[in-house]
């Protein structure tokens, strides 16, 4: 991990800003640090502190244009979490199976609701790129990000893990149901199921760094600071 950067798209040599961040989940008597903003005459810049893997910081802004302060997510501050370096030629291949073994449930799903023969084609294919994806690939990003293989069942909670697990088990269900007759109602079943999962964002209960025992759990981050 690094500093993390944050940016303002202002170049007005009038006006300052600082950076408040603290930890997160905070602890009581922690209390808030400050780093002034650098006008490069472009945009102004400051940088929150590098961060163990899975470790959290939360921060607002306030800005004083003459002499006014407008202090930006204070009472709701953004949370930001630190994460290691993810090799290219790990991350990619990930993302390409992930994409592609959401699309081919789609159209496995739509061709089982319209009774064409090819749904089990479909039904296998997607089996094979969510085994790539995230059975094979997905743990190795979240080594790479966060230290650990699997943080899902049975070691833990975590939602990227967990959702994969069970998008898994209602293609494995499928797959072995239209092994020697026709179900495409499984198939189906299995594309609502893993439609709904991944449409929960993964990060609102992901790896999270425990101060106290230094290592790596799981923490809530609500739905609302993800989409900021």
């Amino acid at each position: 991990t690094e500093d993390a950067p944050i940016e303002l798209a202002i170049n007005d040599e009038s006006v300052s800003a600082e950076l408040h961040y603290n930890f997160f989940p905070e602890q009581e008597g922690e209390e808030w640090k400050t780093v002034k903003f650098k006008n490069d005459g472009e945009k102004m810049t400051a940088f929150l502190p590098n961060q163990p893997m899975a470790g959290k910081l939360m921060y607002y802004i306030s800005i004083n244009y003459g002499g006014k302060i407008v202090e930006l997510e204070k009472d709701a501050p953004i949370v930001i979490r630190f994460k290691g370096a993810v090799p290219n030629s790990v991350l990619y291949p990930h993302i390409f199976f992930m994409f592609f073994s959401m699309l081919l449930a789609n159209v496995a799903g739509l061709f089982a609701i319209a009774k064409i023969p090819r749904y089990k084609l479909y039904t296998y294919l997607t089996f094979i790129f969510l085994i790539l994806g995230g059975l094979i690939l997905g743990p190795l990003v979240q080594k790479y990000a966060f230290g650990d293989l699997w943080t899902g069942i049975p070691f833990g909670w975590d939602l990227t893990d967990n959702k994969t697990l069970f998008g898994f088990i209602f293609w494995l269900i499928a797959v072995i149901g239209n092994l020697k007759k026709d179900r495409p109602y499984l198939t189906i079943i299995a594309a609502i199921a893993v439609l709904i999962i991944f449409s929960i964002p993964h990060s609102m209960y992901g790896s999270e760094l425990n101060r106290g025992s230094g290592e790596v759990t799981q923490g809530f981050i609500s739905f609302f600071n993800l989409l900021r």
